[in-house]
């Protein structure tokens, strides 16, 4: 039976079979000390003589369970037998077995195939994958039900801008933005609360820390709102619960990272302020008249929150129109029922309610340089009857990056893509 690193101590005594990585090999005084590494941990091998290993090779080893206060868990394996599953090439080109903050990012990333395999890089994405998992959970227990929908589109869902262009047979079609209209006509179908998890494609040409072409997009959307307070309410919920999670069963990740999450009773105290108060306040802590709510703006606001309310986040609620998508909810001439949820100096979520009445949808089209035609079946979503609704996206790898305290967000990403990588 094959017994995983973390419970070897729990084995004492006992002859077992672990399997894994050789992470680290240390000869003294004609004995060899091997670390074994797998998905659990790492255990402790005793070998008599030299190991005829290298490392990042795949073994198999059976032994007997000694205690050892001073090795990983408490205990190590004395070697009996070694099988060597698959030999590794000694010329690694990055180390696995030392700290990732010595080595660049386009080194780890060069690498990604390897630096997968660092431990602490690892759990970036043991992290990221429990987000999903209490995203959908908690979605699931307010009734929502999780749909898939297609990435291949024949026009933008936010006005044909930022597009990537794919050929499709004989015709051309484009790389889904997000799963907008689809959300929406899940909602009209009388599904009423849907949500997607899946990837998003944006053709911007940035090129910073916080901006990725790929990435993975936490989709809500939901029936019979009234205001996108309702929208701001549901997120507050299932944060809380979120970090709630990550505080019981990520400890150890958090640790490592000397990272926090907000404590989830403070997430129902979030500062939620229009977006001319944001102007103000961030103008205030600047010290000079800030035009709109820029990366400086979501810096100095979050900062202002965290004095506030002793969580780093604010809601900014009342975006103007110029800046929202034709399908959002206009508020007057100029404002809309829209908001972004701005987390650590991040904008990590952008939502609001949708138009949902046809007389409403036909007059804003022209406004927006589009037309019913060029939207194809979109418009018979709202033609035949649609409740009043609302929703809106997370950024998974900008909520990994901001729970870490990561400095780039490809670095939440398991293998990103940005303006001058499309490999590994």
């Amino acid at each position: 039976m094959r017994v995983l690193a973390a419970r070897i101590a729990s084995h004492t005594g006992k002859d077992v079979v672990v399997k894994g990585w050789v992470h680290r090999i240390r000869e003294l005084g004609g004995i060899s000390f091997i670390i074994l590494r797998d998905r659990s941990g790492e255990v402790q091998l005793v070998l008599e003589g030299s190991a005829d290993l290298t490392l990042e090779s795949v073994i198999s080893v059976k032994g007997r369970v000694e205690a050892n206060e001073k090795a990983p868990g408490g205990a190590e394996i004395h070697v009996g037998e070694i099988e060597v599953l698959a030999r590794a090439e000694p010329d690694l080109p990055i180390p696995i077995n030392q700290d990732p903050s010595q080595l660049s990012l386009d080194a780890l990333l060069d690498h990604r195939m390897l630096s997968l395999r660092i431990p602490k890089i690892r759990t970036i994405f043991t992290l990221q994958a429990g987000l999903v998992q209490y995203f959908a959970d908690y979605l699931r227990s307010q009734g929502f039900s999780e749909i898939k929908t297609s990435k291949l589109i024949a026009t933008g869902t936010e006005g044909g801008t930022g597009l990537f262009e794919v050929n499709y047979f004989d015709r051309k079609v484009y790389l889904a933005q997000s799963p907008q209209f689809y959300k929406q006509a899940m909602v009209a179908s009388g599904m009423e609360r849907v949500f997607e998890i899946g990837m998003a494609y944006r053709a911007e040409k940035h090129d910073t820390p916080r901006h990725l072409n790929e990435y993975v997009s936490l989709d809500v959307e939901m029936a019979f709102i009234e205001t996108e307070h309702d929208l701001m309410d549901l997120e507050e919920g299932i944060l809380a619960y979120m970090f709630e999670k990550v505080k019981s069963e990520h400890e150890e990740v958090l640790r490592l990272w000397d990272a926090t999450v907000p404590d989830p009773e403070r997430v129902k105290d979030i500062p939620r302020i229009s977006y001319d108060e944001g102007k103000k306040i961030a103008s205030e802590r600047a010290g000079r008249k800030i035009f709109e709510i820029n990366p400086e703006a979501e810096r100095l606001l979050c900062e202002w929150a965290h004095e506030k309310a002793g969580i780093e986040a604010v809601f900014v609620y009342g975006f103007p129109r110029r800046a929202r998508p034709f399908y959002t909810y206009p508020e007057g001439r100029s404002s809309t029922r829209s908001f972004d949820l701005l987390f650590r100096g991040l904008e990590i979520t952008t939502g609001g309610r949708r138009i949902h009445e046809y007389s409403m949808l036909k007059e804003t089209l022209p406004l927006f340089g589009l037309t019913e035609e060029g939207l194809g079946g979109y418009v018979e979503i709202f033609k035949y009857g649609c409740p009043p609704h609302g929703g809106f996206a997370i950024g998974l790898e900008r909520l990994t990056q901001k729970i870490l305290g990561l400095q780039n967000v490809r670095e939440a990403s398991l293998f990103p893509r940005d303006r001058r990588r499309v490999s590994p």
